[in-house]
């Protein structure tokens, strides 16, 4: 039993219920998107009602209709364009969902066959389909899917896309031939047609605004007018059904806008009494010669090994492209075989798609609340119902400032368009303005702190982001400084991340917290943690929990324990140390012997990261020596500049900060390299990769992207920011983007995670020992 078929209904009334249900789910969908290009529902719930009343109809056949979903293709035709029949029906596909699925149907599909079959492979663009039929070499209609027998016209718009001819290349044409392919955005053109979108969204609102219009109104009005858009997808779709001529004004240079970022790429063909080739291969290369856009990416392949290859490839691979795809389509390349092997009511046997898991979902706003993080920035961040999103469950998203709020042109409550690709960070992409019921409301950004109160306000003129300016004592500030002094990349405190930050800094009892400032981090005692409590709080929500009879917050203490028997009887009392207050102080203590550079990293200065840090602290060799130093000796040192230098000489001469330094020295920390021959004597790195610098970019498989520098620099070698002539070797990820490119046209040795190691464990010398030719 696959998992469509669990909880299945068991008798057929249930069954009929649980299918009409289905039905009005899927229709309402198909309705949204092909009939007013709205995305009401992500694709994973809607294949996933699709299976279901697959499912349901397999055990239960008397209650598939002939209207049921799962025997047509698309809506109906809408009333906005001419309708236009197809000479040959534009089918949809079948999906597969995991490479078992993949490989059942390439072995049942061969063994229907008969004899061997040879696979053309090719990505599944997330576009819009499109029919273009062609008389004798002349463009006589351009039509969307439609019902599958009857689309749209849109030849008037088609006929404006990059890449529709007109009239087709060369000669020799047939008297009829219908090209089918794909009308898309390019991943760049989407993002500058959103950028586009918000831009018209804030004039609307400047112009209100010069005129006295309410703000909430106006940002409304501006969301409603020129909505972020949630998907490439929905973008072409609208772009290219929309009716330019009842368009003015805004609204008429935003149509434009959009039209002009539409392209086409060609994936097959419909009518073609006798087409001059054998395989779907071919016809592409034909294709190409009239003048038609084909896809470079597709290939054949002469085994089940072959396809479930190339599909693994563009998994890792699939923001490498400039389009966005859902999954790849695999198709049997002989044409006699397309005949031979037929096709459902809505679906031919001889391709399928293999679906992608999702990264894109829909899921609901809740609210957009205010955080301030260690340097005061207030950032807006979106709360969500759950949704699960490329293998997780997300429920908060950065939106960055205020301004990109509006960019985005989403309001609370809105159902808004989750993204998730890969490893990157969760992103909204924009609101399902269909969904909008007026409840909705817009986001208003505080102008007050709202963990200490004090006046939110831009860091200099010109700034996007506000700033809380209570840097010394606002507890947010303080709570993110001290969780960054424990992490990984600083002094790599095991004990003291992101709950024992909180506690140290914001507990509900005492009063007054042990760290005002985490100056006194290092002087912390046992009789300043045991009495700590702290408020449990809900883990989703971040509410705080309520005792079921009393009502008051739930609290907790996690630096003390209650003694034990054997405590007792020794005569211990009262609260005892626990065993995470005792870890803590141990590994406080360790810390006070890091190296040099880890300690420059804790201070929390700007622009100051593992790699700055390393090269002033080789240099200098101590803190004493950095604080003493002019600006033109910080700004020499390799990999520093005059930025970060700046950085230094204004972090030094606030008092609050020359506390922090002199306390942490007090209490035993050392802030030295022992035994430095003093500033400019800089002690030779040494290692493997002396002489060496290496770019590192993108996600590398067992190194954070900070983990990536350090361990270069570890190896003696320099980490560097950027690609140049001067660069050996880039190790490049999955969402490696400009620097690869970079490297790419320098003619630079690009590595992979698993290279990389091997580079700076053992140096050069062994990857030249693996791949001679390489370098």
């Amino acid at each position: 039993m696959t998992d469509d078929e669990v909880s299945l209904p068991t008798n057929l009334d249930d069954a009929r219920l649980d299918a009409e249900r289905l039905t009005d789910l899927i229709l309402g969908a198909r309705d949204a998107y092909y009939g007013r290009d709205a995305e009401i529902v992500d694709d994973a719930t809607y294949d996933g009602w699709m299976r279901r009343l697959e499912a349901v109809e397999r055990a239960f056949p008397e209650v598939q209709g002939q209207d049921s979903p799962t025997q047509s293709v698309g809506a109906a035709q809408s009333t906005m364009f001419a309708p236009v029949e197809h000479a040959e029906r534009m089918l949809s596909l079948d999906n597969v969902f995991s490479a078992d699925e993949l490989r059942d149907w390439c072995t049942k599909t061969s063994a229907a066959a008969g004899r061997h079959v040879r696979w053309l492979l090719e990505l599944k663009i997330d576009g819009l389909a499109i029919n273009l039929r062609y008389e004798h070499g002349v463009l006589v209609s351009a039509a969307t899917r439609g019902d599958g027998r009857v689309g749209e016209d849109v030849t008037v718009n088609a006929l404006q896309v990059a890449g529709i001819p007109a009239r087709l290349a060369g000669e020799g044409h047939p008297p009829i031939v219908e090209v089918r392919g794909e009308v898309y955005i390019p991943v760049a053109a989407f993002d500058e047609l959103n950028a586009l979108q918000a831009r018209l969204r804030e004039r609307v609102i400047t112009d209100g605004r010069e005129r006295g219009g309410d703000e909430e109104k106006l940002t409304r009005s501006a969301a409603r007018r020129f909505p972020a858009f949630a998907n490439p997808r929905n973008a072409a779709s609208g772009g290219l059904r929309q009716q330019l001529d009842k368009k003015s004004g805004m609204e008429l240079e935003a149509g434009r806008a959009r039209l002009a970022s539409l392209r086409l790429l060609v994936h097959g063909i419909g009518a073609w009494p006798e087409p001059p080739v054998s395989s779907q291969s071919e016809v592409y290369a034909l294709l190409a010669t009239w003048g038609l856009p084909t896809s470079t990416s597709f290939r054949t392949a002469d085994d089940i090994d072959g396809v479930a290859a190339f599909v693994a490839y563009y998994g890792e691979h699939r923001h490498d492209v400039e389009h966005e795809i859902d999954g790849v389509v695999v198709k049997v390349d002989e044409l006699a075989l397309h005949g031979e092997l037929g096709a459902t009511s809505r679906a031919p046997r001889w391709a399928i798609a293999y679906k992608y898991p999702p990264e894109q979902v829909n899921t609901k706003l809740l609210d957009i609340v205010v955080s301030v993080g260690r340097t005061g920035r207030a950032t807006p961040f979106a709360v969500m119902a759950p949704a699960r999103v490329a293998g997780s469950v997300v429920r908060q998203a950065t939106l960055h400032n205020q301004d990109v709020v509006v960019s985005k042109g989403v309001l609370i409550g809105d159902t808004v368009v989750l993204r998730k690709a890969g490893d990157v960070i969760p992103e909204v992409l924009g609101p399902v303005v269909e969904l909008r019921d007026g409840t909705e409301r817009a986001f208003v950004m505080p102008t007050r702190c709202p963990e200490c109160g004090s006046t939110l306000a831009p860091a200099k003129d010109g700034d996007i982001d506000l700033r809380c300016p209570n840097t010394r004592a606002c507890p947010a500030q303080v709570r993110g400084r001290v969780e960054h002094i424990g992490s990984r990349g600083a002094l790599d405190i095991e004990a003291l991340g992101e709950v024992t930050a909180a506690a140290l800094t914001q507990p509900s009892v005492p009063a007054v917290p042990p760290l005002i400032t985490e100056a006194g981090l290092f002087d912390l005692t046992l009789e300043q943690l045991v009495p700590i409590e702290v408020i449990v709080r809900d883990s989703e929500t971040g509410e705080a929990k309520l005792d079921d009879d009393s009502g008051e917050p739930i609290t907790r203490a996690p630096f003390r324990r209650q003694p034990t028997s054997a405590e007792k009887k020794e005569g211990l009392t009262g609260p005892q140390p626990s065993a995470q207050a005792l870890t803590l102080l141990e590994e406080l203590e360790k810390a006070k012997t890091k190296d040099l550079w880890r300690f420059l990293v804790a201070l929390n200065i700007r622009h100051v990261g593992p790699v700055a840090a390393r090269a002033l602290a080789q240099w200098f060799g101590s803190l004493d020596a950095i604080r003493a130093a002019e600006r033109d000796a910080l700004a020499d040192v390799d990999g520093v500049g005059g930025i970060i230098a700046d950085s230094l000489l204004e972090w030094f001469a606030v008092d609050w900060h020359q506390e922090i330094v002199e306390r942490w020295a007090a209490a035993g920390a050392v802030l030295e390299i022992p035994g430095h021959p003093g500033p400019g004597a800089a002690v030779a790195a040494g290692g493997v990769l002396e002489g060496v610098t290496v770019v590192a970019t993108g996600t590398l498989e067992g190194y954070t992207r900070e983990g990536a520098q350090e361990a270069i620099i570890a190896a003696g070698g320099k980490a560097a920011s950027s690609v140049s002539k001067k660069t050996d070797f880039v190790a490049a990820g999955p969402g490696a983007g400009s620097k690869l490119a970079k490297a790419e046209e320098l003619g630079i040795r690009i590595i992979d995670a698993a290279q990389f190691r091997i580079l700076v464990e053992q140096g050069p010398a062994a990857l030249e020992a693996l791949d001679p030719d390489a370098g």
